[in-house]
């Protein structure tokens, strides 16, 4: 079984910067545990890809980003976490709807997502509140909407790609990869335009990584004329952090009324993460100690 990477790097004289993953495992794991259509699987194997890449670059241990692409298309919301390291956890509200393939045989992500909505990226670093950056999708293909998103709210003129491979007959995911290039303060116009050069030749990593390419060995061929340094390496994955003391101050948290009624009513409770779909149950007496620390809080 091959580990998925993310790669980190510089270019040109250290005026541009790059984070590259091969996460056809995360994805894979994601379309399993969600059990998700193959345009679902496109949409949100893409943005998990960006969200393990912009998680990978945060500065300390404890920040995570939050990523939430809301169009007007059938998805719902698509909703995705990333933390140190580049984990990353993700769902789609609505994860088995499919569509019909485009006029050119590839997966309708757009018609999925809608081209109409926002996307929200939420930087919590610990501070007293979050940094929210929000911008309007303007494809709905994901990977032009992040860009849009970089430029437009963080002020960081951006590539990105992100690709989604899978079996015509099965949807099995053959390989899934994803390239952030931002360029650094001060970087020279000269830079941009040499960087910009390759463009072309982006859109073949996923490809590439689906064929069995190593990312390493794709990442020196396509930056072989750009002074690439190669800086950093992480192994993300698609995991979920959920704890049943997480759900209990969850059922604390709606309060004294709302708790008792379960009880009375039900007498027990069940509640099932969305991000990795594992369920936690409650019994009577678990619920009434929730409800006494409801009390004296």
């Amino acid at each position: 079984m091959t580990k998925d990477i993310i790669i980190h790097g510089m270019l040109e004289n250290k005026s541009i910067r790059f984070a590259a993953i091969d996460g056809t495992e995360l994805v894979r794991d994601a379309q399993q545990t969600h059990r998700l259509s193959r345009v679902a699987t496109a949409a949100l194997g893409r943005q998990l890809l960006m969200t393990s890449m912009i998680a990978s670059m945060m500065k300390n241990r404890t920040d995570t980003v939050t990523t939430v692409l809301a169009g007007n298309g059938p998805s719902g919301n698509l909703v995705c976490v990333g933390r140190d390291g580049g984990l990353v956890k993700g769902y789609a509200t609505e994860p088995d709807v499919e569509l019909p393939l485009r006029s050119d045989g590839k997966l309708d992500v757009r018609g999925y997502v809608g081209s109409n909505g926002k996307l929200t990226v939420i930087r919590d670093m610990g501070l007293k509140e979050p940094y929210i950056g929000t911008c309007n999708l303007i494809s709905g293909e994901i990977a032009e909407d992040f860009a849009q998103y970089f430029t437009a709210s963080e002020q960081q003129p951006s590539i990105v790609y992100l690709g989604v491979h899978e079996n015509a007959a099965d949807g099995f995911v053959t390989g899934a990869a994803g390239l952030l290039i931002q360029t650094m303060p001060n970087c020279p116009n000269e830079a941009v335009d040499h960087v910009m050069s390759i463009a072309d030749h982006i859109a073949g990593i996923g490809t590439r990584v689906a064929e069995g390419e190593a990312l390493q060995t794709i990442l020196e061929d396509l930056f072989a004329d750009l002074d690439a340094e190669f800086t950093n390496k992480m192994q993300p994955s698609f995991s979920c952090d959920c704890t049943r003391e997480r759900l209990e101050r969850a059922l604390i948290s709606i309060g004294r009324t709302e708790l008792t009624s379960i009880i009375e009513q039900d007498g027990e409770a069940e509640l099932t993460c969305q991000f990795c779909e594992k369920r936690y149950h409650f019994d009577r007496p678990e619920l009434e100690s929730l409800l006494k620390e409801a009390t004296e809080e």
